[in-house]
């Protein structure tokens, strides 16, 4: 698991998937300087992700199963802290 960021929201949003979905694969960015200017930019300069996870906790559900997962795993993140999340969440093999 890597992720390619390291500040404190990211390596939050790092911890609560790897405890929550034990995935094979993690990736965390940080695309908040992409949206500068832009609604939800915060100025913290961790506003903004993308994810991209492999789990086998995914194997036989829908994509929207799969976000909501994800969701559910960062529980308070997604109202307080990330404006924007961007998700790519597939099981092992696909």
């Amino acid at each position: 698991m890597t992720d390619s960021f390291t500040g404190p929201v990211a390596q939050e949003i790092t911890q609560r998937l790897a405890k929550a979905l034990e995935p094979s694969h993690l990736i965390v960015r940080n695309d908040s300087e992409k949206h500068r200017g832009h609604a939800g930019y915060d100025g913290s300069g961790e506003s903004h992700f993308s994810v991209e996870i492999v789990s086998s906790h995914f194997e036989g559900k829908s994509r929207v199963e799969r976000q909501r997962a994800v969701n559910a795993a960062l529980g308070d993140l997604m109202k307080e802290r990330i404006h924007a999340l961007a998700i790519k969440a597939r099981a092992p093999g696909e």
